[in-house]
């Protein structure tokens, strides 16, 4: 009786504390609302300078939100929307994507099949003019919310069309449709032997699952013996679709993951609901550093599980699930309310925001600090830090003339005067190459005196020469060395552009026949130079390989 009566004052004074806890959390919430109403109020009355009470408001809020998470953020109404059509896959439009260059808007590629597209958009088209209001000097925001709108509405665009001549401005009228983005924007059958399909799925959306299982009946029907799925640069979406892609290869009724949020009661377990198409064929799964949220969700899921073969390079390490909450005013609050957990109980997350330097700074979690998992056939994987490839994909370092070459549009304009000059000559997308004369026609499009060279040589050689002189060495002799070095270095392009033809052709050839085929033509063509793709075919193809990594101890 006794301790019956001491558990009953424990659990008494435990309510008291906690009733208490709850009140003073309210009172300091209260307090400091009214403080910060009460800053507001007087700054709106007495400050020198008329303050715009929406931009005020909402730099409070996001400076808070700030210390938290870069995924917990508030977006008003002319925000809200547009979340939520990404969301959907759907959205009004006219089906073209567009982009900021030299101060203007420029269209970057028509989708197949959209009013963009049957109105002959192209790209490298400049957006000049919207129902007759100038769009020169405009942001991609401001030129974006002016070709949205509602399905069956018209607009009239004033465009200027590249190797057309200087003054073709062409006038196109369009009638906006409900425009879906697909989440598999490409499928087919890799070239060669070995009869391995391919996925390429680049978002997840409410349509995500769907298209899967589309595309994965139809490689099964074409006798496809194995599967890639490409989730490379694939940042993420609803964490159901990617339940619902792991069902595809896993029995119904498979956990893939589980969140836990503030509590522990608010845990939540996510278990496949459909059949799956086949739980037996070979399955491998490219990701890399852009590989993040929902995509690692299905990677890791199935790496946990033992049913697919991970290819490529570490993932982006996001483990955190975020929740939409209606904020007055039409407004949204995307808050993060879970860390997720896959099949073997680990974290992926690679930073934790929590803990912070006395900077305010975050890092990623050390290796070392990372702890061992089990799959389901014993193989030891970690958490902390994306997810591990079984198979690493060593690929070519790109050269910073490689590099300038796409950041300067050199690719994308020559893929334009090609089109401009081939309109017939349509490229077939297995076999097309750059020739000889192809490649010297691009050589000759790159003007060198706009051409950017980041002169990393040049400029470590002038402080070496600054070094020179302040240590005392500058002298006759070092100096005539110096003029030799100098002019060693100096860069010559078209040396340059023969130099590296072998990592520049690639990109040629994917924006060519982009201009044909538009994006799954991009897509289809790129495999043919991929590593990743040669890696994963190695996988797939090699008698026993995927078994010997997903089960090393032959059970």
């Amino acid at each position: 009786m006794k301790k019956l009566l001491q558990i009953v004052a424990i659990a008494i004074a435990a309510t008291i504390c906690a009733a208490a806890g709850t009140r003073s959390k309210k009172n300091s919430i209260s307090r400091n609302l009214d403080i910060f109403s009460s800053v507001f109020k007087e700054m709106q009355t007495f400050y020198v300078d008329t303050i715009d009470a929406d931009k005020a408001v909402a730099t409070a809020i996001n400076a808070m939100l700030s210390e938290l998470d870069p995924y917990t953020v508030y977006m008003p109404k002319s925000e809200t929307e547009e979340f939520r059509s990404i969301s959907a896959g759907e959205f009004g439009g006219i089906g073209s994507y567009i982009m900021q260059r030299d101060g203007n808007v420029y269209v970057s590629g028509p989708h197949r099949g959209t009013p963009a597209y049957r109105a002959g958009l192209r790209h490298g088209d400049l957006i000049v003019a919207i129902d007759g209001d100038t769009m020169l000097g405009k942001t991609h925001t401001e030129v974006l919310a002016r070709l949205k709108g509602e399905p069956g509405t018209k607009l009239h665009v004033s465009l200027r069309r590249p190797y057309a001549g200087a003054d073709s401005v062409i006038e196109v009228d369009m009638v906006r449709e409900k425009i879906r983005i697909p989440s598999v924007p490409y499928y087919g059958m890799l070239e060669g032997d070995g009869k391995v399909g391919y996925i390429s799925l680049t978002s997840y959306s409410e349509s995500t699952a769907d298209e899967v299982r589309q595309a994965l009946r139809s490689l099964l029907g074409q006798g496809a013996q194995s599967i890639v799925l490409d989730l490379r640069g694939n940042p993420g979406g609803l964490v159901e679709s990617a339940v619902q892609v792991v069902g595809n290869f896993v029995p119904k009724g498979t956990e893939v993951l589980r969140t836990r949020g503030r509590g522990v009661l608010n845990e939540k377990v996510y278990k496949t609901t459909s059949s799956a198409i086949d739980t037996k064929i070979p399955l491998a799964i490219l990701i890399d550093s852009e590989s993040a949220s929902a995509s690692e969700i299905t990677a890791g899921a199935l790496q946990d599980l033992d049913r697919a073969v991970i290819v490529g390079d570490r993932s982006f390490g996001k483990g955190l699930v975020q929740i939409t909450r209606d904020i007055p005013y039409e407004g949204s609050l995307k808050v993060t309310m879970a860390r997720y957990y896959i099949p073997s109980g680990r974290l992926i997350q690679a930073i934790d925001y929590s803990h912070r330097d006395e900077e305010g700074r975050v890092t990623r979690i050390p290796d070392s600090l990372t702890n061992e998992f089990r799959t389901a056939g014993g193989r030891i994987v970690r958490d902390g830090g994306g997810i591990t490839p079984d198979v690493k994909v060593e690929y070519p370092e790109s050269s910073r003339l490689t590099y300038n070459i796409v950041r300067g549009y050199w690719a994308f304009d020559f893929a334009n005067k090609y089109f401009a000059e081939h309109p017939g000559e349509v490229p077939d997308i297995a076999t097309f190459t750059i020739t000889d004369s192809i490649y010297e026609d691009f050589k000759r499009s790159i003007d060198p005196e706009r051409f950017h060279y980041d002169r990393v040589c040049e400029i470590m050689l002038d402080r070496l020469r600054q070094a020179a002189k302040i240590e005392g060495y500058e002298g006759d002799s070092l100096n005539a060395q110096f003029a030799v070095l100098e002019k060693m270095l100096k860069h010559s392009l078209s040396a340059d552009l023969d130099t590296h033809r072998k990592a520049i052709e690639p990109l040629l050839v994917r924006e060519i026949v982009e201009r044909y085929h538009q994006e799954p033509g991009r897509i289809a063509s790129g495999l043919r130079f991929d590593p990743g793709i040669d890696s994963v075919r190695n996988v797939l193809t090699a008698p026993g390989r995927a078994a010997a990594i997903l089960k090393p101890d032959g059970k």
